[in-house]
């Protein structure tokens, strides 16, 4: 005890100062208090009026392509074009239309070549599912789709996560695809997958609506593309349908297990390959050199770089879709 400070009595005046200064105490402790109150009700109106909003928006989005039953929901593929020979496109994670997103080089392929547009389960107008998002999974339900529609021969072409899919796609069915074509895809070897966001903050920004605010707030991100403002207000709608959803959230949680296994697998020795590349990509270190190793695994590999964006096929869909044309002529 300290003996230089007598014990003060209940009504002696020491008592007072103690109170005020508690007092700036509570009231920041009523603040925070106050503030948390106000980011939950926040957050329970973004949710509410995203729920409201995805229920109301459903009349508005238009059908296209045939639904195909497959193990674990039904899969959207749309044809067009009836060429002699047979493209089927596969998308980039999280495409919210993959038939859409391909447009402008479906645009450029249907006139010589049968199109074929595969919305994987969990994208575009397809289900989402409770199957597992592996590789081999996908790859099954894709084929699925195409075997009943009679489709065994065909160009396989992707975007981005589709290259990994197609390494497990070529390896599993070697004699119905005739060659592939990468539009900027992923390889397995490439940095960063093992470093991805958890998807915790994915489930927590869809279960409070906050993706929907996300949505509106980041601008149009077709400007100056080769989409028509219904293409683009059809693309959104989806967005809010499929985005960090169950199935996609599961696909996202797969991807550092896809991308291990498919180290362990190539691209047919026999098989040739086009890959469309960004030729300067500063998010991905070696991001040429990876695509040139794997071109350079086959006995007909090119790589071909192009300026611009990972979307290659928005900006140079002329470009891969002469690609397109000369290894498919390769199987006539």
């Amino acid at each position: 005890m300290d003996t230089h400070h007598p014990t003060a009595t209940p009504t002696s005046t020491p008592a007072r100062p103690a109170r005020r200064r508690r007092r700036p105490l509570r009231i920041i402790g009523f603040s925070l208090i106050g503030l948390v109150g106000l980011g939950v009700l926040t957050l329970g109106g973004t949710a509410t009026y995203d729920a409201i909003a995805t229920a109301a928006e459903r009349d508005d989005i238009r059908p296209y392509g045939e639904l195909v039953s497959v193990t674990g929901g039904r899969v959207n593929v749309a044809v067009t074009g009836s060429g002699a020979s047979t493209v089927v496109l596969l998308p980039g994670f999280g495409t919210a239309s993959p038939v859409i997103d391909f447009a402008p080089l479906v645009d450029r392929l249907q006139d010589t070549h049968r199109v074929v547009v595969v919305e994987p389960l969990g994208y575009g107008l397809s289900d989402g599912t409770d199957r597992s998002r592996t590789s081999a999974n996908i790859v099954d339900e894709v084929h699925q789709a195409l075997s009943t529609l009679g489709i065994d021969r065909y160009v396989l072409a992707g975007h981005s996560v589709a290259g990994i899919y197609a390494l497990e796609y070529t390896n599993t069915y070697p004699d119905e695809v005739q060659a592939f074509v990468g539009i900027d895809t992923s390889v397995p070897t490439q940095p960063g997958i093992d470093e991805a966001v958890g998807s915790g903050l994915f489930r927590f920004v869809k279960a409070t609506g906050l993706a929907r605010v996300l949505t509106a707030v980041s601008g149009d991100a077709y400007a100056g593309l080769p989409y028509t403002d219904a293409q683009k207000e059809q693309m959104t709608l989806l967005s809010h349908r499929t985005s960090m959803r169950a199935t996609y959230l599961d696909e996202y949680e797969h991807l550092g297990a896809n991308f291990r296994h498919a180290r362990s697998l190539a691209f047919p020795a026999d098989l040739p390959i086009r890959l469309f590349v960004v030729g300067d990509d500063p998010e991905v270190p070696g991001w040429e050199r990876l695509h040139r190793e794997q071109a350079a695994s086959v006995t007909d590999g090119q790589v071909v770089l192009l300026d611009g964006g990972h979307y290659l096929h928005h900006t140079h869909a002329a470009e891969i879709a002469e690609g397109i044309d000369t290894v498919a002529d390769l199987g006539q």
